[in-house]
């Protein structure tokens, strides 16, 4: 397992004990089941597999992670970033304090183990139900990232405006690790997000002449 390094995602308040636990258990199944699939590729890598590596019991697997597709898509940030938006002062504009929170979401997530990030990032892209998930999952994040954007514009939640620019936004995450893959990882993340980020904010620039 690799260590996690010091980034202003990990420098926060220590957890409790049982949600310490939870970290680690989550973390060596992960780690087990990236060992397998680098080992024998995805389709062949069964639960009882990694449960067996992880040392722990196919029903603890599942009860962590509902599918193998989850143990590769899911990881521990999406709270934290929400908690870190929320930090941001009231008056800073909006994409300022997006683009500060995801630089270091992808900073942490790069520095701590960036093997597993280009693993990840390649399994999207040859695996579609990987893929597929990671669309369902991002729903999820999508709606409490909703809930931060509501808060920091005064609007609805479920307001019209909040949805679709939600939902651009998630989109436009999601084509980053594509593009990235799809390009063996010749491209700077943080570059990608900065110009995935001005789109977002200022729409599509015009062709160069």
């Amino acid at each position: 397992m690799t260590p996690a390094h010091s980034s202003p995602l990990t420098d926060r308040p220590q957890l409790g004990l049982r949600e310490r636990k939870k970290i680690k258990t989550r973390t060596a199944i992960r780690d087990a089941t990236y060992a397998l699939i680098k080992l024998q590729g995805y389709d062949t890598t069964t639960i009882e597999q990694i449960a067996e590596r992880a040392e722990v019991s196919p029903s603890t697997v599942f009860r962590y992670f509902p599918t193998k597709e989850d143990i590769v898509l899911t990881d521990e940030y999406d709270p934290i970033l929400l908690d870190e938006l929320r930090r941001r002062q009231a008056d800073e504009p909006w994409m300022e304090s997006l683009r500060y929170v995801m630089r270091l979401a992808i900073g942490a997530a790069t520095q701590e183990d960036p093997e597993a990030v280009r693993l990840r990032s390649h399994l999207l892209v040859q695996v579609p139900a990987v893929r597929s998930r990671m669309l369902e999952s991002m729903s999820v994040t999508g709606r409490m990232l909703g809930e931060a954007i509501a808060e920091r514009t005064g609007r609805a939640r479920d307001s019209f405006e909040v949805r679709v620019f939600t939902m651009s936004l998630i989109g436009g995450l999601v084509e980053i690790t594509l593009y990235w893959a799809e390009n063996d990882f010749e491209d700077d993340l943080h570059v990608l997000l900065d110009r995935a980020l001005d789109v977002i904010e200022h729409g599509l620039p015009a062709k160069n002449t």
